[in-house]
């Protein structure tokens, strides 16, 4: 059945899931217009209902005819039961003896769930946040950014582009559209707190199939951090080498924090 996942995650079979919206559409009625509503063999249907009770999940009335607990009540139920299983397998997991490891690399696909990830990682950060983004990825985590940093989160920005948003430690890379070709899309940067990256390529034409790496590796992060931290170091040279401009006193002032923030 199309359901079947969704059961399984609700903790039902497919007879019990058929069996209560049967019961939704039509009640109260009993056992025998129950088997003919949902296909259920009269001699599975009480069965099934019986688990059900045990379950909570339907009452059977005293003229042997059952109705469904009230769907908003079940949907309560099973939110609760969850929460707790959920608590539970958090306790075990403090109170297990194996250390916390984490030098994995997790790829991520689907555009959808790097966006997710990027705001889940903006939203916890403690710190500091080293971000290199092109403006389709500004678009979508600006805000949450802004709102990291007035929570008194260090923002170190690389804009891939003209800005949509101010930071306060922000440079514009002069070759963003040079790197859009050269890559055949769009680099991705965010570097949590010295502790966690979430870093790739969203190749162009191919966002929901790109992968972008997570990782909690020590030398993998402090590595990527370090590459976005040289990226403002070339947004200065490029200024004062290429284009013979001196920098501002803004400049100036980003550039001894990003020097000496190691």
């Amino acid at each position: 059945m199309a359901l079947s996942k969704k059961q399984q995650i609700l903790g039902m079979s497919d007879s019990e899931m058929t069996v209560y919206l049967a019961l939704f559409k039509n009640n109260p009625i009993n056992g025998s217009q129950l088997s003919k509503l949902s296909s259920i063999p009269r001699t599975r249907i009480y069965d099934v209902l019986r688990d059900m009770k045990r379950k909570g999940m339907v009452m059977e009335l005293a003229n042997g005819q059952f109705v469904p607990l009230p769907p908003e009540e079940l949907i309560k139920r099973m939110r609760s039961r969850y929460e707790s299983e959920l608590e539970a397998f958090e306790e075990m997991l403090q109170n297990s003896t194996q250390p916390e490891t984490y030098d994995y690399f997790w790829t991520l696909h689907g555009y959808r769930d790097v966006m997710t990830k990027s705001k889940e990682m903006i939203a916890t950060a403690q710190q500091e946040l080293y971000v290199l983004l092109f403006p389709e990825e500004a678009l979508e985590l600006d805000a949450h950014l802004q709102a990291a940093e007035k929570s008194g989160v260090v923002i170190k920005y690389v804009s891939m582009g003209v800005p949509r948003t101010v930071f306060a430690l922000q440079v514009v890379h002069p070759d963003s559209d040079a790197v859009r070709k050269r890559q055949q899309g769009r680099v991705f940067d965010i570097v949590k707190d010295k502790e966690e990256i979430l870093v790739g390529l969203f190749k162009k034409g191919q966002e929901d199939r790109s992968p972008i790496n997570w990782a909690r590796n020590h030398w993998f992060v402090m590595a990527i951090r370090e590459g976005v931290r040289h990226d403002f170091f070339h947004c200065f040279m490029e200024k004062m080498v290429d284009r013979g401009e001196a920098l501002t006193a803004d400049e100036k002032s980003i550039y001894n924090i990003i020097k000496n923030d190691v």
